[in-house]
């Protein structure tokens, strides 16, 4: 198989993670945010609508490739796990790449990086109708979007583009704080992201809204979560999704932080933030996602209403911990060793996470680990 090439961006969300990833813009046209390092240093550009359709087509070619492969093994052109070790024997990320997608029954695209939508209407749906035309089992395609980039296109367009297949649109609220989202820089308001959402959802286009927990630090403790419910509460968003903040160097918000005009809370002063939110979220139907690692409470999740009072038993019954026992979750949820609260139950990992509470607090390191682990999740 020759070697074939399209591009690729850095990140998508992780529940992406059976998507393909095409590359539609490259970087973030905004790039400003106080808290991200995704795309630090690096210009925003546009690519043009042919150089987009090209590698569309390398994409199919590879996937001709792929069934030709399958055909020979005798497995008619179906891209199974015997096909998919041949796709991994060739060494290529991106014959790999598709292979993977296409044994997940390929249906999902990613369209990356940071804010397709700032593509114009017309280009996009015509790069939209392309992918569905040359990968005819895609039913799904997802992409990130500012909310001010969503509120230049009018509701007729947002339509348009939801008919020619963007399924879904991952929006980073972060905040619905007006003081905290002017401190991190992001560019927006908390009345711009409500009427951006609102138009996203009349549109019939799935709406994500992401929540960076803790990013209040300990000025906007309570302003962060009561104003996010608030915003969320006016949006009613098909999903909402958690995050929890860490300030990698690098960040603006790394050098406010050493420089004391950033508190960041502890672990615990987050997780009673995030149930003040959750709390008072009322009147909607989202789906809450606690679906990032740097989350300490992975369980926290559910269809509201009705998931109302699990999510906040869940956060209850860890603040409700001795604080020994919240130390040991934490260092075991860090460390890899449990995801679950119940995995406390288990005696062979406790002791295993007693242990290391023990080693590393005798020598001095246990906040350092901790915070270390969590910076490695990022």
């Amino acid at each position: 198989m020759s070697r074939l090439f399209f591009e690729q961006g850095p990140i998508r969300p992780p529940s992406e993670a059976e998507s393909l990833l095409l590359r539609l813009t490259r970087n973030c046209p905004w790039n400003k945010c106080q808290f991200c390092v995704t795309y630090r240093g690096e210009v925003f550009s546009r690519r043009t609508v042919e150089e987009i359709k090209g590698d569309v087509d390398t994409v199919a070619r590879i996937l001709d490739s792929l069934k030709e492969m399958s055909v020979k093994l005798g497995y008619n052109g179906e891209v199974n796990r015997q096909v998919l070790s041949g796709a991994y024997q060739t060494g290529d990320h991106y014959v790999i790449h598709v292979a993977s997608w296409m044994y997940r029954g390929g249906r999902s695209v990613f369209v990356q990086d940071a804010n397709s939508l700032v593509m114009k209407t017309s280009e996009l749906i015509d790069v939209l109708e392309y992918i569905r035309k040359k990968l005819p089992t895609v039913d799904r395609i997802t992409s990130y979007a500012r909310s001010r980039t969503l509120l230049r296109k009018s509701p007729g367009e947002l339509a348009d583009i939801g008919r020619a297949g963007l399924n879904r649109i991952h929006v980073g609220m972060e905040s619905g704080s007006d003081a905290v989202l002017r401190f991190i820089n992001k560019g927006v308001t908390s009345g711009e992201h409500i009427e951006a959402g609102r138009r996203v959802v009349e549109a019939g286009i799935s709406l994500s809204e992401y929540v960076i927990l803790g990013l209040g630090g300990r000025l906007w403790s309570e302003e962060h979560p009561l104003e996010t419910a608030r915003a969320l509460n006016e949006i009613n968003p098909h999903f909402i999704r958690l995050r929890t903040l860490t300030v990698p160097p690098g960040t603006p918000l790394y050098d406010r932080l050493a420089a004391g005009e950033f508190a960041e809370q502890t672990e615990d002063e987050i997780v009673a933030g995030e149930r003040l939110m959750l709390e008072k979220l009322q009147g909607i139907t989202s789906e809450v996602v606690s679906d990032h690692m740097l989350n300490l409470l992975e369980e926290v999740g559910g269809r509201l209403p009705e998931g109302k009072d699990q999510m906040l038993g869940v956060i209850d019954r860890y603040l409700s911990l001795p604080e020994a026992d919240r130390l040991n979750f934490r260092l075991g949820r860090r460390s890899g060793l449990y995801r679950r609260l119940d995995d406390m139950a288990d005696p062979a990992r406790r002791a295993r996470v007693e242990a290391l509470v023990k080693q590393l607090s005798g020598e001095g390191r246990l906040d350092g680990t901790l915070s270390s682990l969590r910076a490695h999740m990022i």
